[in-house]
């Protein structure tokens, strides 16, 4: 059995491997490297985007909460989905021509030094920090997720397991660049909507319909309606700071610069609306089967019950199809398959958070601040050698097998969000904004973030929590609201941005560029 699930894996990630080697040629520049010369077709820029976003978290961690918590964990689904839809519709074509019109940006940090005319470069130094410092946290729940789903399979150590994931992931990355991230994205996308498709519904057809409701209350879920209810959350009506918070997911979208770059790399306007439209039909399948496979996975499971101890309930879709293809049916080298598309939705996230961050450090850091007349391969090969070093520090955080990949990627989806969201959007929209605003506002979104849910400030019984703990609102959620504070009252009591950027934003909104 373990040979045929074995033989799956290599096959795919051998196919990942010749894709990352296939398109070493094509990287003559920086901006091939990290955009891909913006020649991206509507179907590979919305998988990419898609399946870069989801990361394992979607065909685990939220299953996992779902499985364990019950569907009050799906308002975060609903969150994501609305963002999902309103990035695309507001912040992903504006955004595509502001690129092009601020100097041809390559990437966020550099958008926004050129959005803004700093000449200093003080955003760009901010913005590629940031990006390490939180990015740093997320690559790390996706080399945790492939530990956790190579361990499970193959039952070998977590460690060697992390170790063979972090190697693969890299070993394309540094290869191929942007363009084999996108290639590897899209097939990456299309297998892991076709698993969250098929697990599901062949696991029904095993279990019966009749037997989902008995199954559930036998797990343990105590009252069925309750756990199937989206508004009770512990036998009792869910507040309304924890649908806030869960909601508050969607306002990451925005500033989330592995998904924003995705938009600037489109071909042109009509690819972009044809992106547009796959993306926001793929999310929301995956969305709401990945809820059902929560449930449904309870049911099928028992009488076995994933523990909560370690975050054992992440592995939930990784137990369904190995029961499906190894124990009700003899179909080893199929569920191998099948388990690739997990392995294909960490991979897709790692890869495009080491290239944002190489980005940041070699293009931003480096060419933008320090050396700003260093050579294009030289360039190149700095961001080579940042991937490895990246993907090296978040080895190493990811080295704890108990870590929960639905809080590392819930930290660093916050920081990113509140950092660089109210930034995002107010650049796009609002001409009043400044440097001094911009600055402000990603600088008190990020330390709002780190505040809130790493400080341990309040007295809860007999021992000090952080202000995330003491009052369960999502960090998110109050730091976006606190860098657009920040950003609207600091441009409005500071100078005015000249006329030349005055007329730039014009161009943008009335499409001239």
């Amino acid at each position: 059995m373990t040979f045929w699930i074995v033989l799956a894996f290599v096959l795919y990630m051998g196919l990942m491997m010749f894709i990352g080697i296939s398109n070493v040629k094509k990287n003559k520049n920086a901006d091939d490297y990290f955009l891909g010369g913006r020649s991206l077709n509507g179907w590979v820029a919305a998988l990419s985007a898609q399946a870069s976003d989801m990361s394992g978290w979607l065909l685990m961690g939220l299953p996992g909460g779902i499985y364990a918590f019950g569907t009050n964990q799906a308002w975060i689904a609903v969150g994501l989905f609305i963002g999902t839809v309103l990035n695309w519709i507001f912040v992903s074509g504006r955004l595509r021509r502001y690129t092009i019109k601020a100097g041809n940006s390559l990437t966020i940090p550099e958008y926004l030094s050129n959005r803004f005319g700093d000449k200093k470069k003080v955003l760009m130094a901010i913005s590629a920090i940031v990006i390490l410092i939180f990015f740093l946290v997320y690559t790390a729940s996706a080399f945790a997720s492939g530990g956790k789903l190579f361990s499970s399979i193959v039952n070998i150590d977590y460690h060697t397991a992390l170790l063979i994931g972090a190697i693969v992931i890299l070993a394309y990355t540094f290869l191929g660049g942007f363009l084999a991230v996108c290639m590897t994205d899209f097939v990456q996308g299309m297998m892991m909507l076709v698993g969250i498709l098929a697990v599901p519904i062949i696991a029904v057809a095993i279990l019966g319909t009749g037997n989902i409701i008995p199954n559930l209350i036998d797990s343990g879920v105590g009252d069925a309606s309750d756990y199937l209810n989206i508004f009770v959350e512990n036998g009792k009506p869910i507040t309304a700071v924890s649908i806030a918070s869960q909601l508050a997911w969607g306002l990451g979208y925005c500033g989330m610069p592995h998904i924003l770059v995705r938009f600037m790399a489109i071909k042109d306007e009509k690819e972009l609306s044809k992106s547009r439209k796959v993306a926001i039909v793929w999310v929301l399948l995956s969305l709401v089967v990945a809820c059902v496979i929560g449930v449904v996975g309870r049911a099928y499971l028992y009488p076995d019950v994933l523990s909560n101890e370690g975050a054992a309930y992440e592995k939930v879709y990784i137990e369904m199809i190995m029961k499906i293809f190894t124990k009700d049916s003899n179909l080893p080298f199929l569920g191998g398959i099948l388990l690739c598309g997990i392995l294909a939705a960490i991979m897709s996230t790692a890869d495009s958070q080491l290239l944002v961050s190489s980005s940041s450090i070699s293009e931003d850091l480096f060419k933008g601040v320090f050396f700003k007349n260093m050579k294009e391969k030289t360039v190149l090969l700095i961001a080579r050698v940042s991937v490895l070093v990246i993907a090296v520090i978040a080895f190493a955080i990811a080295w704890n097998p108990d870590s929960s990949i639905m809080g590392l990627v819930s930290d660093a989806w916050a920081g990113l969000g509140a950092a660089f969201g109210p930034t995002i959007l107010m650049s796009l929209y609002w001409k009043r904004i400044n440097l001094p605003g911009a600055a402000a506002g990603m600088i008190s979104g990020a330390a709002t973030v780190i505040l809130w849910d790493y400080i341990k400030l309040i007295d809860m019984d007999g021992a000090k929590v952080t202000l995330s703990t003491y009052t369960g609102a999502y960090s998110l959620l109050i730091g976006f609201f606190v860098s657009l504070l920040f950003i609207v009252v600091v441009s409005l009591i500071t100078p005015k941005v000249s006329d030349e950027i005055a007329e730039q934003f014009d161009d943008v909104k009335n499409g001239n560029v």
